[in-house]
């Protein structure tokens, strides 16, 4: 849990799905003053500001950290305009696939003196509930002091693992960053399966997503691990054992979700440049 007191001052650039699930929980932990850009409106509570250019960001306001949180591919023109604006930020990219490399050239384009300390983070949607999980990479050179203000950021909206190496970051994001929409489609498909088999469909909605929800806990209290887990719910013989025979043949979900995941972390990887 973070500390009680309050959260580094941020500037949020982009506050879309993953960044309101961020900001939503900064805000609930108390934050100093901060300001979010995005062209959209926002009601912020005072004293934070809302912007929608950098123009219209407070000429007193010198953030503790620049958070980026748009989209990888529309990313290089806010990332210039800031470079003219913060010479020397801590600067948080969540996005997925973008390099250091790439974030520092770009954000030193039309301001080459500027040098910004990057870190690379990937959290989740559950963050907007507390339960998130963020993957940080921390670029060489950054103070202890900027690495534990990141992590404070990241920790009051759920855990945080740090990577040693910057390429692992890509396979955060096509576990976790990405991991909510593989149990949201299994949710789904439950509950498809249940209205199949005679279920009326809100009772298999409610047994689908109940079901998920108390295995996700379950699992996250046990020290066991998932495959222990999984073994003592099935009885020899038993209905889950006839189900596992279909979901652990080699090409179902075996060969399936590691496909899967390889593909997400391959296209992390072609967003890097």
């Amino acid at each position: 849990m973070p500390s009680s007191s309050p959260l580094p001052s941020v500037l949020l650039v982009g506050c879309g799905k993953m960044g309101n699930a961020m900001l939503e929980g900064w805000l609930k932990h108390g934050q100093k003053p901060s300001v979010v850009l995005d062209r959209h409106d926002h009601a912020l509570p005072s004293p934070h500001h809302h912007a929608r250019t950098v123009a219209d960001i407070p000429a007193d306001f010198t953030p503790d950290i620049v958070i980026v949180a748009v989209k990888p591919q529309k990313a290089d023109a806010i990332l210039e305009e800031l470079g003219q604006h913060f010479s020397n930020p801590v600067l948080l990219s969540v996005m997925a696939g973008r390099s250091i490399e790439s974030l520092t050239k770009t954000y030193k384009k039309a301001n080459p003196s500027a040098n910004p300390t990057v870190v690379r983070a990937m959290p989740n949607t559950p963050c907007a509930i507390g339960a998130g999980i963020t993957g940080l990479y921390a670029e060489a050179g950054t103070t202890a002091e900027q690495k534990d203000q990141c992590d404070a950021l990241l920790r009051s909206v759920g855990e945080t693992v740090w990577v040693e190496q910057e390429n692992l970051i890509d396979a955060v994001t096509a576990v976790s960053g990405s991991g909510p929409a593989y149990i949201f489609l299994l949710a789904e498909l439950m509950e498809k399966a249940g209205i199949e088999q005679g279920l009326p469909p809100e009772t298999a909605r409610k047994l689908a997503r109940r079901t998920i929800f108390g295995a996700g806990a379950l699992l996250d209290h046990s020290v066991l691990d998932a495959s222990e887990l999984r073994i003592q719910v099935t009885s020899p013989g038993g209905t889950t054992a006839e189900a596992l025979k279909i979901l652990m043949q080699p090409d179902a979900w075996p060969k399936a979700v590691s496909q899967a995941i390889s593909a997400a972390a391959h296209r992390a990887h072609e967003l890097s440049s």
